[in-house]
Order: structure tokens, then C-alpha cells, then sequence
């Protein structure tokens, strides 16, 4: 029997607090942590042929895929099929995974209803913890308790994305809408149709939004849609990315950059004015996750349809490549 694993796809990744490990989730379930320490600053006379490898691999009991990750000071933070988890970190980089600290159960009108937890958004002072879902739903969890705080409808189908900012959030999904929400009052007082704008439109890969982010004055967002940089207020497209990709997946902003990737041979790093500072060649054929992290150590994670996971410690070459496998 083939080994499924060689067709293992990585859905999402996140750093632990200390950014000394990265931990990634995969469709069969399972979460692998990776000893980023001792994979960027090997002791050569210790090093061993498998150091690129997971330290622990943990699969979770219903063997659900892992859609989306995030983390806290405390916690690692698991969106999977109908329930999101939450794991002390201490057990997570143990041998064996211990039992999840809590469990919160999105609601659903049937016992026979998958919903998929697509993407995972934490408030800066962590209290909050916001799920854009498989069933349309954006749903807000006091992470002290984890109690239901507010339900967002608007989209009229899946959740691809959910990113925070200054009081404000963008989600984006496959109905082709990008929302902009008042986290204080959970209304949405904004939306883009970017597939309605001819510059960015591309009908032959959809209307869906695979991915959207907040920046200080600017929304970036793209999927079947051509990747654009549209003006927070005015809600203009003032920038659209000539990049050869066939769906955006992956969308935000660095310092001066836009960071994105998606189904393409590279992840791009470009400027506002539409500018290709950087090319990263990667392993997958489509990118769902990149990650990215300056301390303690600088480092780029880019996952998505491969068991293999692509380190860049200068941001502008691929210089490691890490196996899930």
C-alpha cells in the first residue's frame, strides 16, 4: 500500500510563544512539532540524518483534519472539524499529547453537519478568539471561559479567512465577499466584491477570496480574483499584483512588503506599487500556509500540498527543507 503520507497536504502552521518551535497540522489530523532550534543551529558532531524531521508527531483522536492553527502565551490553539481545541504548550511538546485544557463545540443544526474551522484569528490581548467557519459563520469565543460572545452572518457560503486590526476585521470566503466587521459590535459596516471589479476579476478560477488582511490604511486580499491593494477608506483597488498564480491562499503584510502565494512555484514578497522584490521557489504546488517570525530567530515556514515544509531564515532564499513525514 502507498505510504498516504507522501500525499500529505499541510493546511496551516503556527510558532510556539518562545518561537523555538514550529508546530503544523495536515488532513489526516495530525500535528507535527518541529525543534527549530536545533534545525537552524545544529551542534554538527550531535547532528543526525533525521534532524529535519518532527520531534513528536501527535495525531488527534478523531482523526479530523487540521484546518487552522493559532497560538497564545498559554495556549495552541487547534480549529479542526466541528470543535476547536486548546492545548497548555507544555503538552504539546511532551512525547505524548496530553488532554486538550478545553474543547469548544461550534454549534451546528445537525449531529451529521461537518463544519470545517477554516481560519483561526486571536485578539491582541488575547481574550478573544475568532473562527471563521464552514458554515458561513464567523464566531467570536471569550477565550477565558470559552464562551459564545457573538455570531457573524453575513457570508453566504464557507469562511476562507479572518484577520484583525485596530478594532477591525476582514473575512473573506468563497462567496466572493470580503466583510469588514467592528469587533465591539460585531456589525460588518463594509464589503468588497473584488470578482465585480474588472481589473481583478478572473471568472475562469472563480469569485471565491482565499485570503484577506488588514493593514493600517489598506485591505490586501485575492483567490480566484487577481491578488489587489485596496484602499481601506475609499475602498479602491490602487494596486493590482501581476503575478502568474492560479488562487491566492496566502495574503499579508511585512513591514513594507505583501507577502502571497497560493497555486504557484513561488511565494512573493512585493511592494505596494506591485513591484516582485522576492521569488521563493517551494516545494508545493499550492501554498495554504506561510508563516513568518523575527525572534528569536528570523523565519519563513511555507506549507501547503507536500509533506515537505520550506524554511527561510533571510526571507529571500529557501535554505532548508523540513519533512512531515
Amino acid at each position: 500500500m502507498l505510504n498516504k503520507i507522501l500525499y500529505n497536504t499541510v493546511l496551516c502552521q503556527t510558532f510556539s510563544p518562545c518561537g523555538k518551535y514550529l508546530v503544523a497540522g495536515n488532513i489526516y489530523g495530525q500535528l507535527a512539532v518541529f525543534d527549530l532550534d536545533r534545525i537552524l543551529n545544529p551542534i554538527v558532531e550531535l547532528l543526525t540524518s533525521d534532524y529535519n524531521q518532527p520531534k513528536q508527531i501527535h495525531t488527534l483522536d478523531s482523526g479530523h483534519q487540521i484546518c487552522s492553527l493559532a497560538s497564545t502565551e498559554k495556549f495552541l490553539i487547534v480549529g479542526s472539524v466541528n470543535l476547536i481545541y486548546g492545548w497548555d504548550w507544555k503538552g504539546v511538546l511532551g512525547v505524548k499529547l496530553s488532554k486538550p485544557s478545553w474543547v469548544i463545540k461550534i454549534p451546528s443544526q445537525s449531529s451529521l453537519e461537518q463544519i470545517d474551522v477554516n481560519s483561526l484569528w486571536i485578539s491582541d490581548d488575547e481574550g478573544k478568539l475568532y473562527a471563521g467557519c464552514g458554515d458561513n459563520k464567523l464566531y467570536v469565543f471569550n477565550l477565558e471561559d470559552g464562551q459564545q460572545a457573538l455570531v457573524m452572518s453575513e457570508h453566504t457560503d464557507y469562511i476562507h479567512s479572518v484577520h484583525g486590526k485596530n478594532d477591525q476585521l476582514v473575512s473573506a470566503g468563497e462567496d466572493g465577499n470580503v466583510f469588514l466587521w467592528d469587533v465591539r459590535t460585531g456589525k460588518s459596516h463594509n464589503k468588497l466584491e473584488p470578482h465585480s471589479n474588472s481589473k481583478v476579476s478572473r471568472p475562469d478560477i472563480g469569485k471565491w477570496v482565499g485570503s484577506a488582511a488588514l493593514g493600517d490604511d489598506w485591505i490586501v486580499c485575492g483567490g480566484g480574483p487577481r491578488l489587489a491593494l485596496w484602499h481601506l477608506r475609499s475602498l479602491d483597488a490602487v494596486t493590482v499584483f501581476d503575478i502568474p498564480d492560479h488562487g491566492i491562499h496566502v495574503s499579508y503584510f511585512h513591514d513594507d512588503c505583501i507577502v502571497a502565494g497560493g497555486t504557484a512555484k513561488h511565494l512573493y514578497q512585493l511592494n505596494y506599487s506591485g513591484e516582485v522584490k522576492v521569488e521563493l521557489p517551494v516545494s508545493a504546488t499550492t501554498v495554504y500556509s506561510a508563516v513568518l517570525r523575527t525572534s528569536p530567530n528570523k523565519v519563513l515556514a511555507i506549507a501547503g500540498s507536500s509533506p515537505e515544509i520550506d524554511l527561510c531564515t533571510s526571507f529571500n532564499y529557501r535554505d532548508q527543507i523540513l519533512h512531515f513525514r
